[in-house]
């Protein structure tokens, strides 16, 4: 196919028909029953299990080209697949099956005083555009939400995941048909010309909305061209406030896992603020673990009086995601000031504070104006799989809609039923 496509005349025609064919597969995945949407996820898991080798091979062409162009680190993580997290994928889409299906629920009634009966009932979206960069279990976690809500997907990967994306979603089909669902289900656009990408944000005929998953460029790109309404992933800043009465154990505990569980997912910490009252004693304890497990420090100069072997920390790195072994940190008087340095370098995704007082960590909770807001716990738990839904296809750091972790219910809309007896209105 990418051969092919040699010209915008022929993108331009692949993504109409792209287009047609979601629009035609949602209208059939709208009246799907929850039966035949759950065979086909769990035809899929089946088929990502039985394709493990397949994706493997796959994913080492990815990864080969990856590390070509110059990528390690964090950004070689968010791309590798293994046999545990291939076989993570197809327990997720097991445990989307095992999820209440959201169509058809019935969100409020109420009957008029002149007998009318009016229902509000949700519905899903229609057809959902994604469009993601490196890591390809979003293939399978986009696609099976979107199915089980259903919705039509079109996946747009990037190159850095363009065979491991293609093999996941072959799997996806394989589930598909077995469940006698319409292939266009869940389409993956064949081809990695940034031209597509453009197309696909003027499919305003077909697509009902946009979810971009990636950097800060790809974002930005999407809410200005953008002619579909867009559900934005914005950049992860997240925050670890260690409050004056935090537990040190604990604070270290959540900091480390915070930073390095994974640096390279959204919920990775990537600023740290220390009260001033028990910065002495906690700053260096908790700093010398990451530091001894190749966590680099920036930090103001507070930080680096405590803990000498930190860089000092630029204007610029308050406002960074790094998505790396990076942490910078920062000295706080109290709550208020927290809360205050999060709400100027923040960006509405997650933030955590350390804390055994209690009426702390309620102010905490209630003013800090992002997503998800966290007390005594890792920001690493910012996930769709960990709040229990199964998966999620992104963190919607925005208010229309959906906020947080976008899983089943907010992919779904809802409208009116309205049912009368006659009544005509005076």
């Amino acid at each position: 196919m990418e051969n092919r496509l040699n010209s915008e005349v022929d993108i331009e025609r692949l993504m109409q028909d792209i287009g047609k064919r979601a629009k035609a597969a949602s209208a059939k995945l709208a009246l799907a029953p929850t039966t035949q949407k759950n065979a086909a996820l769990t035809a899929a898991a089946n088929e990502i299990r039985l394709g493990k080798d397949a994706i493997i091979t796959a994913n080492n062409k990815d990864m080969a080209i990856a590390e070509g162009r110059g990528l390690k680190g964090a950004m070689i993580d968010r791309l590798m697949l293994d046999d545990a997290r291939i076989e993570a994928i197809a327990t997720s889409i097991e445990d989307i099956v095992e999820l209440k299906d959201p169509i058809g629920d019935v969100l409020e009634t109420r009957e008029r005083p002149n007998g009318l009966e009016i229902s509000k009932v949700r519905v899903p979206l229609g057809v959902i555009g994604v469009i993601f960069e490196s890591r390809p279990n979003v293939t399978a976690d986009a696609g099976v939400l979107c199915l089980k809500s259903g919705n039509a997907a079109i996946l747009r990967c990037g190159s850095e995941s363009a065979h491991s994306s293609r093999a996941i979603h072959a799997c996806l089909v394989r589930g598909l048909k077995e469940a006698g669902l319409p292939e266009a289900s869940i389409q993956l656009i064949p081809t990695q010309d940034r031209s597509a990408v453009g197309e696909l944000l003027r499919l305003s005929e077909y697509v009902d909305i946009i979810v971009p998953r990636g950097g800060k460029g790809l974002i930005e790109r999407v809410q200005n061209d953008s002619r579909v309404p867009v559900m934005a992933h914005l950049d992860g800043i997240c925050h670890v406030y260690i409050d004056e009465s935090a537990d040190l154990e604990k604070a270290v505990s959540v900091t480390y896992n915070a930073k390095l569980r994974r640096t390279g997912i959204c919920g990775s910490a990537e600023t740290l603020l220390v009260d001033e009252k028990i910065s002495g004693e906690f700053a260096p304890a908790i700093l010398s673990k990451l530091a001894d497990n190749g966590c680099e420090i920036r930090g103001d100069k507070k930080i680096m009086e405590l803990f000498p072997a930190a860089k000092e920390a630029t204007e610029e790195d308050w406002g960074t995601e790094y998505l790396d072994a990076i942490i910078s940190v920062r000295v706080v008087n109290g709550v208020q000031e927290a809360i205050d340095h999060i709400a100027e370098y923040g960006s509405n995704h997650t933030d955590s504070i350390i804390t055994e007082d209690a009426a702390a960590a309620e102010k905490f909770l209630n003013e800090v104006d992002s997503a998800i807001v966290i007390h005594n716990a890792s920001t690493q738990y910012a996930d769709g799989g960990e709040f229990g839904m199964g998966a999620e296809i992104g963190i919607s750091t925005g208010k229309m809609h959906a906020r947080g972790p976008v899983g089943l219910a907010e992919l779904t809309s809802y409208k009116y039923q309205v049912r009368g007896n006659g009544q005509v209105r005076p």
